[in-house]
């Protein structure tokens, strides 16, 4: 009885000691990778195309809807250079730019006629307007045009801002000035060299005169002591505004399908109809008359 008690134990020690022994095998086997779906993004990432354009369009706010409907509907981002006129041509011409949206036709003519930009297009237009202290100290409210407004002005010295930047208000400024056969100078007439809403803000500070596109003025009007004094002459006052891109012949970098796709897009049915009502909500008026509303107001 004994012996079997000690070969009992035996055993039992010896079962002990070979499940110790036995261990699990670790588990190599990595997850079926056969089912899973990777996500993948339903978009790329979005072009981008350079728009070199006058202060106007962007001190007005009308870039800020215009070109937000073309990046959402074509996966584009735009880079806006805000710029005079001029200057922004020039960036053109550098190659710097894609697409342009400017308004000094001559300007644009030329530039054009050099090989810089094709496909320039008439979008919309407004008028530029005088805007003064609303008591009218050179009485430029009863002019009979626009040259005669400036005679007044002059012929009183009373304070006059220039942009003086090569933009296309400011070359419009220079051809009323020209064509009255008067050389502004002295210290009633201060040449900024800045956009339209710097230059309005300077003249509201020296309570003088400026010239201004319609639109930026409504887009300040309430943030000034100025009114707008005079803005009867189609003749001088006249503001088209124009996109064009970049000639990819000579700068083959340029994103050019983009460039003529926002093209097609400023005229289009869309863009025209958001020119057409912006400013309506706020200033009981549109800033811009689109193109397709212009009737027989054409643009060289």
């Amino acid at each position: 009885m004994k012996n079997l008690f000690i070969k009992m134990i035996i055993v039992s020690i010896l079962i002990s000691l070979f499940a110790g022994c036995v261990q699990q095998a670790p588990n190599t086997t990595t997850p079926s990778t056969a089912n899973t779906i990777t996500p993948t993004s339903t978009t790329s990432a979005p072009e981008k195309i350079r728009l070199a354009t006058t202060t106007s369009t962007c001190d007005t706010g009308l870039l800020d809807v215009f070109n937000k409907k073309f990046e959402e509907e074509n996966n584009v981002q735009i880079s806006t250079i805000c710029e005079g006129t001029g200057k922004a041509i020039a960036t053109g011409e550098l190659g710097a730019a894609d697409v342009l949206m400017v308004h000094s036709v001559q300007a644009e003519l030329k530039a054009v006629a050099n090989g810089s930009f094709i496909n320039r297009t008439y979008m919309m237009y407004n008028y530029f307007v005088i805007i003064g202290p609303k008591n009218d100290p050179a009485g430029i409210g009863n002019a009979s045009n626009a040259t005669d407004a400036f005679s007044k002005i002059a012929s009183k010295q009373s304070p006059f801002v220039s942009r003086g930047d090569n933009s296309g208000t400011h070359m419009m400024e220079l051809s009323i000035w020209k064509a009255a056969n008067i050389t502004p100078a002295g210290t009633w007439y201060q040449s900024v060299g800045k956009g339209m809403g710097d230059t309005i803000t300077t003249a509201d500070i020296k309570n003088g005169y400026t010239l201004s596109d319609r639109g930026t003025y409504l887009a300040m009007k309430d943030k000034i002591k100025l009114g707008l004094i005079f803005e009867s002459d189609q003749k001088y006052l006249f503001n088209p505004y124009h996109v064009m891109a970049v000639n990819p012949a000579k700068f083959p970098n340029v994103k050019y399908d983009i460039a003529m796709k926002y093209i097609k897009y400023a005229t289009s049915a869309e863009g025209q109809d958001i020119i057409r009502n912006y400013g309506m909500d706020k200033f009981g008026e549109a800033l811009f008359v689109p193109k397709e509303d212009a009737g027989n107001v054409t643009s060289p």
